[in-house]
């Protein structure tokens, strides 16, 4: 079933769509920082999309800051430039058949780097229910559910679970890559509840295929992942990785997790 943006799981345990955040009092067409509140949080949109760390500063700093959207409370107008990843989908992409990793996503358009690409949507999950899910797929079957850990300031760790299998949009086709050219940045409108955004890590061909890596590593920057090295024996349960690419770890990353018995 296609969905342009995340659902309630079945499990009932989080609703994407409640509006919790209060909304700004900006009277003005456009937001901006620092009076807006909801950029006041974070980081702010370029005219592109999201200004990226080496153009904002020449020190990249080793946490990046949260994105907040302006939301449906918010006294501003639809054509606020804090409003990109909610209006959904807008490039022209093609689901296709791969040569060796089944189905994947190609740009039927040059997308500049710093642009929204897509929204990975589908069902968002509570732990137990993502747990329970994972652990009844059978090792030939592919695995859609993504699971997003941001590691806060204070030592926390917000965990967000989506899976697409039933309920999704053409994010769930887009395949991993060791040198991938999209990344992921969790962005917040309505609530605390994330949208899993796309956007372009380099400036994209026409007819170039999109990927991200599924690890959360941005541009492969060695350190970026706090995925662990997985032992030997559980090379058996990984799936083999097809990108490619020069650095290529030869598996999907491995997150095990979802596999232990609580």
């Amino acid at each position: 079933q296609y969905s342009p943006e995340s659902v309630a799981g079945a499990d009932g345990e989080l609703d994407p769509t409640e509006v919790t955040f209060p909304g700004c009092s900006c009277r003005s067409r456009s937001c901006a920082a620092p009076e807006c509140p909801c950029l006041s949080r974070g980081h702010s949109y370029s005219s592109l999309g999201l200004l990226l760390a080496e153009q904002q500063q020449q020190q990249p700093q080793p946490f990046s800051r949260p994105v907040f959207e302006c939301n449906s409370l918010c006294c501003c107008g639809e054509g606020c430039q804090n409003r990109l990843v909610q209006r959904g989908l807008q490039l022209r992409l093609q689901v296709f058949r791969t040569r060796h990793k089944g189905w994947g996503v190609r740009a039927l358009q040059p997308i500049p780097e710093g642009s929204f690409v897509c929204e990975y949507a589908g069902e968002v999950l509570g732990f137990a229910e993502a747990q329970r899910r994972i652990q009844a797929q059978s090792p030939q079957e592919p695995n859609y559910i993504i699971a997003v850990r941001e590691h806060l300031h204070d030592g926390r760790v917000m965990e967000t679970f989506v899976d697409p299998t039933r309920i999704g949009n053409v994010g769930r086709f887009l395949n991993h890559s060791c040198e991938p050219n999209l990344f992921m940045v969790p962005v917040r409108v309505d609530s605390m509840v994330p949208k899993l955004a796309l956007f372009a890590a380099a400036d994209i061909a026409a007819g170039e295929e999109l990927t991200y890596d599924y690890s959360g590593r941005f541009r492969n920057v060695p350190g970026a992942s706090r995925e662990r090295k997985a032992p030997e024996e559980e090379n058996s349960l990984r799936k083999p990785c097809y990108c490619g690419s020069r650095t290529c770890a030869s598996f999907l990353p491995w997150d095990s997790s979802l596999f232990s018995t609580p």
